[in-house]
């Protein structure tokens, strides 16, 4: 009789998690909580043993048709089996931990120091390998055998430019600065996935990638970290982020674009100042950056398709600084955003042609700077369709399909954009929704909230989906010249 090699990783996987011990160790003196001996010599002794166990059936006869070793109802256990192991008291309280800490040290993009250094310590402790600095800060872990196929999971690290409101025991130790994004459960999830793939990594036939990603609010932190080369062999990645939108316990994305190509503008119009009284001595900047704004909005509403969604929007405006003088200049600044690349193109050069043309209409000059203060263009967030497949077969092994919902395109960007652009990616959505514990606002409000409850789902999910996919698509043969990583 042929036995299935997931029997007995289940039945191990199962085993282990109910014999975790309960004790939890926790440092207030220290930046980074670390589960206790106990649980690390428990969690070694199961990874040891399983080890042995996989590896003697994997060498079992197969039947031809099984080149995978699995059946499909055995890969549908393993989302299972991550999200009991990842909703443990013990697995929990340490991801909340590492959340919390972050949440008090919020740091801008390029600044995450102490973020990466608590990163740093837990991939440590946990014996994954990783290099770093990356883009400044940024850090890349490996899980796996260092061989093909490869799969990225990845979290965004940095906070924002916004003084908390939310008054709790854990509220931000530095003053105008809050994680009123989610990136510090970002990156409480990706950690949770990396410990329990780590205890499994002799079984991943293929590389789990862990990128920590710095700057993602603005500052392209992801261009960056592409750019040096983070990405190198991976076949696909996978990113997350926690929405107030959908209900806890459910999950949400789609096929294709998802989020907008995003850009920035700024104009400064001259003119020629002078007294509120003589108008006619002088030539007016404010009067014709306000023909230059309404300008702007003829762009979506008579040049654009209705059906092709666009937005134009300034939302900056400053000049002047007395009731009776007209300035000499105005500064005018905003976004733009589409949903195609083409659409993106054509909206960034119909923004300079109106800006300078209704400037010269009254008389004056204008610049425009498309790259002001250093923020970066999004290309278009789009999710491969194959990808989209993939997820929801895993995402409804774990969570049933009523619990996928179907994420409408919206306005906002993300970096992730430079990753999906450069290999096959695909972006979701967890939800933290609870009635019970009140209003969860959205993103980049001082009010934000995270719905603790949430982390199991995120690493759970990040872990089946990158071992299933290494699962799902191992090598028939060995690992060409060149595609091997020496860091582990």
């Amino acid at each position: 009789m042929l036995i299935s090699p997931f029997v007995g990783f289940s039945l191990l996987f199962f085993f282990h998690v109910e014999c975790v011990p309960q004790s939890y160790k926790h440092h207030s003196t220290s930046l980074t909580p670390h589960l206790s001996p106990s649980i690390h010599q428990s969690s070694m002794a199961f990874s040891n043993f399983l080890s042995f166990f996989l590896t003697l059936y994997l060498f079992m006869p197969t039947p031809i048709s099984s080149s995978l070793f699995l059946s499909s109802e055995d890969l549908s256990k393993i989302p299972v089996k991550f999200l009991d192991f990842a909703k443990k008291p013990e697995i929990f309280d340490w991801m909340v931990n590492i959340r919390r800490k972050l949440h008090e040290n919020p740091e801008l993009g390029f600044e995450e120091f102490e973020t990466s250094k608590l990163i740093r310590a837990e991939l440590d402790e946990m014996g994954i390998p990783y290099k770093y600095p990356i883009a400044v800060t940024g850090i890349v872990g490996y899980i796996g055998s260092g061989e093909p196929p490869f799969v990225a999971i990845r979290a965004d690290m940095d906070a924002l430019a916004i003084e908390e409101a939310v008054e709790w025991e854990h509220k931000s130790k530095v003053p105008g600065k809050m994680h009123a994004c989610g990136h510090d459960a970002h990156v409480a999830m990706l950690l949770g996935a990396a410990k329990m793939l780590q205890e499994l990594r002799r079984e991943l036939k293929g590389t789990v990638v862990l990128i920590f990603q710095p700057a993602e609010e603005g500052f392209g932190g992801a261009k960056q970290m592409l750019d040096a080369g983070v990405l190198e062999n991976v076949d696909a990645i996978f990113g997350l982020h926690v929405s107030s939108k959908f209900p806890i316990g459910t999950v949400a994305s789609r096929s294709g674009p998802i989020m907008a190509g995003s850009g920035f503008f700024e104009a400064i119009i001259s003119g020629k100042g002078g007294h509120a009284a003589i108008p006619q001595h002088t030539i007016d900047p404010i009067l014709a950056a306000s023909n230059v704004i309404v300008s702007l909005q003829h762009l979506i509403s008579r040049e654009t398709d209705p059906l092709d969604a666009k937005v134009v929007t300034v939302a900056k405006f400053q000049g002047g600084g007395a009731f009776n003088v007209i300035p000499d200049s105005v500064t005018i600044g905003g976004t733009y955003r589409a949903f195609t690349k083409e659409s993106f193109v054509q909206l960034k050069e119909r923004i300079e042609e109106v800006i300078m043309k209704q400037a010269s209409v009254q008389r004056c000059n204008a610049t425009v700077n498309f790259n002001a203060n250093n923020m970066t263009s999004y290309p278009v967030t789009v999710n491969n369709k194959e990808l989209h497949e993939y997820f929801l077969s895993v995402a409804r092994d774990m969570l049933g399909l009523h619990n996928i919902k179907e994420k409408q395109p919206g306005m906002g960007a993300e970096d992730f954009s430079f990753f999906a652009e450069a290999v096959p990616g695909y972006f979701f959505y967890i939800g933290m929704d609870d009635k019970m514990k009140g209003q969860f606002e959205t993103g980049h409000s001082p009010y934000f909230r995270i719905n603790e409850d949430a982390l199991p789902y995120g690493a759970a999910l990040h872990a089946s989906l990158a071992s299933r996919y290494l699962l799902e698509n191992r090598p028939k043969s060995s690992s060409p010249k060149g595609t091997l990583h020496d860091e582990l």
